[in-house]
């Protein structure tokens, strides 16, 4: 089925970070966004009833914990509800009404030491939030209709005053998700999402010149060439 901007597409997560944005910037898309009190994901019953009334073809599947990290840490069970069992509940509904799922995943599915991470190159999380986010990879695998979107994203304006000068990523904005989401929904199976590969400091510092460059410790366990292979993504975006 190839999809348009009259296709319905339900956003999960509605009162995230990412959502508030993609409410505020969108132009393209006919999106419907819902929270955890009108469609919670650890209740099968509700997310039918939330899909037999939006009707979509599409599922934008944004809900989940993400930060603070250490909460993936500290309380594995509600890293392991959301972001894999509540992910699986998803799933289990679109293959009941025949729905696409574009799952929000990320790049720390990766191991995060060579660098410039295909699509294709075997996975290593190297923390709790990677193996939650992975479960859940897990669940949308098993289905045939979907779309793995592994995102580097923070927001705008960068939100801190200091940055790792020898940790290299592909950070790019909420923003700048927003604007490639319409060039993505029509696409299938696992895609990097990123920007230029650089360093956080050097990213950080073309829109705070005053961030302060420090140096990830050993202690934090931090890999630090975090970097995917963004080619497929590029060429979509210049479709």
């Amino acid at each position: 089925m190839i999809f348009d901007n009259k296709t319905k597409i339900l956003v999960t997560g509605g009162n995230g970070r990412f959502a508030k944005i993609l409410k505020e910037k969108n132009r393209k898309l006919r999106l419907f966004f819902t929270d955890k009190k009108r469609c919670n994901i650890l209740n099968l019953k509700s997310i039918e009833n939330t899909i037999k009334r939006i009707k979509p073809k599409i599922i934008l599947h944004c809900a989940g914990l993400s930060r603070p990290m250490n909460a993936h840490e500290k309380d594995i069970n509600k890293s392991i509800e959301l972001n894999i069992i509540g992910t699986a509940n998803i799933v289990q509904m679109c293959k009941k009404y025949n729905l696409k799922i574009i799952y929000f995943s990320t790049n720390y599915v990766y191991e995060g030491t060579k660098g410039n991470y295909k699509e294709s190159d075997p996975v290593k999380p190297f923390n709790n939030y990677g193996l939650s986010k992975l479960g859940g990879e897990c669940s949308v695998l098993m289905y045939d209709n979907y779309l793995i979107l592994r995102i580097a994203m923070t927001e705008k304006p960068f939100l801190y005053n200091k940055a790792f000068g020898n940790l290299k990523s592909n950070f790019l904005f909420h923003e700048d998700l927003v604007l490639l989401l319409p060039k993505l929904i029509n696409k299938k199976g696992i895609l990097n999402v990123g920007g230029k590969t650089q360093s956080i400091y050097d990213f950080a510092k073309k829109f705070n010149p005053k961030v302060k460059k420090i140096l990830a410790p050993k202690s934090a366990k931090l890999p630090l060439n975090q970097s995917m292979d963004i080619k497929k993504l590029k060429k979509i975006s210049k479709s």
